[in-house]
């Protein structure tokens, strides 16, 4: 799996650059920074009501209590109160209507961390309740929408229903999940001169941190300056909210002159931030008697929460992978967003995805429920193909794909068929197996297309070294990593001479969020722009230095060579120079050595309108079979075996992308088996710590975990060839919910109505009164319920 070959830092499994301070304890997040002095700590005062109207905020109390230097409410804003990602109508601080629990209505400005509690008890919130709406089914009849109702459209799908020999018809519930990364959101702000100000931000998208500061306090975006130096953790949860903790923390910043950190601990982040958006879909699918799918109707209601944040986005990319890994000739594809009184929902890796696949996954299920096929089968049957029936119900054509190749060797690893054969057969007291494939087909890019850009800065110095600064923030994902190995490559020098730089919107203006898995995709192609213009200089002056040095050498910028810490001319290589030395000869001919790349991604374009285009540049593929035993009395889960194959094209750092691959599945399990958000009926969230909210553990991962991947050096499109990992992986955990459909479904003898997550109990309530074979071979009939 990895490139021994020792000349490049593409395709070696290098250590993730901050792999050593992470066990270390030396690596630096955003509460680790030194205090600054006089800097004064902020903590949130949250509605106590999710539905309501707010009628005033008494802070007298707490602004008598020792140590309180200040408390404001949305009366104190100078600039804007309401910020949006998409939709601009969020409140920084409630200023009339409370939306959900928790929600922030004050802040209170400490000289110390441990006055914060007391000061948020005396601030006293005046307001009046109305009744919540929490639940989608709530939402739709209250008619409370968010944005507009959407739809992908092809072909006939009613008529084709019509036609059917065969029909289906269900509804799929799917629950949210928790990002639960370990570095809770957090900010420190410095004022500066004039106005300015510095914000140190967990977040993945400094641009848009910057932007809201700007905003809030009433200042010119020039005035602010976010800097990210790594997350501890994010996956979508910092892509939009890290906004509000940065804007508090430079409220209080600015209204007292003095550095302000906010930190939220991990109760308060997760209760009043926002989760994977919970679904209700609805499908009705008409097919043919050896299973491939004729005619299909989606209908998605997603839970947005009480404002919009990014949920038009990720409404959008449910749609766009609906089909997931199959051709539907007659489609249609309706979504809308419900409004409810909980946290407005937010990123979560695969961004909608997941919902999608996991819908059609649920689909492919009961049609080989339905006609008594192996489901694997019927997953083969109606794979894209690749010279027919290969353009996806919004009209781009899966290109320079492996789908059938990746599903077939998985097939083959797992020795799927002999081990299928053999849970059908089986007949055990206590446990019983299932087993189910599930493939993907992810879309990379934005699906809005400016957010496909990126700029780097990169600095030459004059020993040698390089200084990389782009807009990619690194939040354990390994994009500096894979940054550093792209431009050693690019310059022919040591992995180690290069250096990515924390993430500024000082070096790198108007970027987009590390986010969509296209982290490295852009920042890579933006960095190799600024590489080939430092290398296009350096070519020139190099092909004279040598021309000059060698008798008859004509320069020759075309034969200037980049390798092993050199640089020569490939005609006469006996006079090369190191990368070092020839850099310091061009500085003292005042060469630049130092320039801005930038990268555009071409050909994609969506029209939102007719729901046709070419929303992404490539599609990652994979696909997982998955093994699972459950308890037959007790409901209990156990994952004994899953294989994995994946196709990433040519791996920049074959170590982080398997540790990407195995870390994304394993969440993905999570969601679709453990991890289950409970709310109270006036719309708070119970499950608010590790205690009630419960992510795999390593007893929970499989026994027996195989990944492989395949051979593949088509991408042409993507920088080195390589493919996108972050998010992909994840989506293959549904295969995981697939097999326990699969085991229900075979020892009930019909289709089950199977929540997603299946938890224990959602487990056990489908089992219901089956009977229970005693270690005699004599039924017993055990009621669980």
């Amino acid at each position: 799996m990895d490139n021994q070959n020792r000349t490049t830092a593409v395709g070696r499994s290098i250590p993730h650059d901050s792999a050593r301070g992470h066990v270390s304890g030396q690596s630096i997040f955003i509460d680790d920074l030194r205090p600054f002095a006089g800097e004064l700590h902020v903590g949130i005062v949250g509605s106590p009501v999710s539905c309501g109207t707010l009628l005033g905020v008494d802070a007298s109390a707490a602004l008598s209590l020792e140590g309180v230097v200040g408390v404001y409410t949305a009366a104190d804003i100078p600039g804007h109160n309401r910020i949006g990602t998409i939709i601009q109508d969020e409140p920084v601080l409630a200023d009339e209507e409370l939306a959900y629990m928790g929600q922030p209505v004050a802040i209170v400005v400490c000289t110390e961390r441990r006055h914060i509690r007391r000061a948020r008890r005396a601030v006293k919130i005046a307001c009046t309740e109305s009744r919540p709406v929490l639940t989608i089914d709530e939402a739709r009849k209250a008619g409370v929408i968010l944005g507009w109702r959407r739809k992908i459209e092809r072909g006939n799908p009613e008529e084709q229903l019509r036609r059917a020999r065969h029909r289906l018809k269900g509804k799929l519930i799917i629950g949210g999940q928790e990002q639960f990364y370990l570095e809770s959101q957090a900010a420190l702000a410095v004022p500066g001169e004039h106005g300015q100000m510095t914000v140190y931000s967990s977040t993945q998208h400094t641009t848009e941190v910057q932007n809201v500061v700007a905003e809030v306090l009433g200042l010119k975006f020039h005035q602010v300056v976010c800097i990210c130096k790594r997350m501890g953790g994010a996956f979508g949860g910092k892509e939009s909210q890290a906004g509000i903790p940065g804007a508090l923390a430079a409220l209080a910043a600015q209204k007292t002159g003095r550095p302000a950190r906010l930190i939220y601990d991990k109760d308060t982040d997760m209760q009043i931030t926002g989760k994977r958006h919970a679904y209700e879909a609805f499908y009705e699918a008409g097919f043919s008697s050896d299973g491939v799918i004729e005619g299909i109707i989606f209908d998605f209601f997603s839970n947005g929460g009480a404002y919009a944040d990014l949920s038009t986005s990720v409404l959008e990319r449910t749609m766009l992978h609906a089909d997931n890994a199959y051709y539907l000739s007659d489609v249609r594809i309706n979504a809308e967003i419900c409004r409810t009184n909980l946290p407005p929902n937010t990123a979560f890796r695969g961004f909608g995805g997941p919902q999608g696949v996991a819908t059609i996954e649920c689909v492919m299920e009961e049609i080989a429920r339905n006609l008594g096929m192996d489901a694997f089968d019927v997953r083969e049957r109606n794979l894209y193909g690749k010279e027919s029936r290969n353009v996806t119900p919004y009209g781009q054509i899966v290109r320079e794909h492996y789908l059938a190749d990746v599903v077939g060797k998985v097939r083959r690893q797992s020795d799927y068929d002999r081990r299928s054969r053999e849970i059908m057969a089986e007949v055990d007291p206590l446990y019983l197996r299932g087993i189910s494939m599930s493939p993907v087909k992810f879309g990379i890019s934005f699906t809005t297309r400016f957010l496909n850009q990126a700029n780097a800065l990169v600095n030459v110095y004059t020993d040698g070294t390089v200084q990389v600064s782009t807009g990619a923030t690194e939040m354990g994902q390994g994009v500096n990593t894979k940054l550093a190995q792209i431009v050693a490559d690019e310059f022919g020098i040591p992995f180690s001479d290069v250096l990515v730089m924390a993430t500024s919107t000082e070096k790198n203006s108007n970027t987009s969020p590390t986010a969509a898995s296209a982290g490295t995709d852009l920042n890579g192609f933006a960095c190799k722009d600024a590489c080939d213009k430092i290398k296009a200089r350096l070519k020139e002056y190099a092909a004279r230095h040598f021309a000059s040095a060698v008798r008859g050498l004509i320069a020759a910028p075309e034969y200037i060579v980049f390798s092993g810490g050199l640089i020569y001319d490939e005609r006469s290589p006996a006079e090369a120079l190191s990368f070092a030395a020839m850099v310091r000869l061009a500085y003292r001919d005042r060469i630049n050595l130092s320039e801005r790349g930038f990268y555009a991604t071409p050909g994609v374009e969506f029209n939102r309108e007719t729901g046709q285009g070419n929303p992404f540049l490539y599609y990652t593929n994979g696909a997982a079979v998955a093994e699972v035993s459950i308890h037959r009395l007790t409901g209990e889960l156990k994952v004994n075996r899953v294989d994995i194959v994946m196709d990433l094209g040519e791996m920049i750092n074959p170590a982080i992308d398997l540790g990407q691959v195995t870390g994304g599945f394993i969440q993905g399990m999570g969601w679709v088996t453990a991890e289950e958000l409970y709310y109270g009926t006036d719309g708070s969230l119970i499950s608010h710590s590790p205690t009630t909210y419960k992510i795999p553990n390593i007893q929970d991962t499989p026994e027996v975990f195989n990944v492989e991947f395949i051979k593949n050096s088509t991408n042409e499109r993507n920088i080195v060839r390589s493919k996108a990992v972050g998010e992909p992986p994840l989506l293959l955990g549904v295969a995981v919910w697939c097999a326990v459909k699969n085991a229900l479904g075979r020892v009930l003898g019909r289709d089950v109505d199977l929540k997603l997550p299946a938890t224990g109990e959602e487990i056990l309530c489908a089992l219901g009164d089956l009977p229970v074979l005693d270690t005699g071979g004599q039924e017993a009939v055990l009621s669980r319920r």
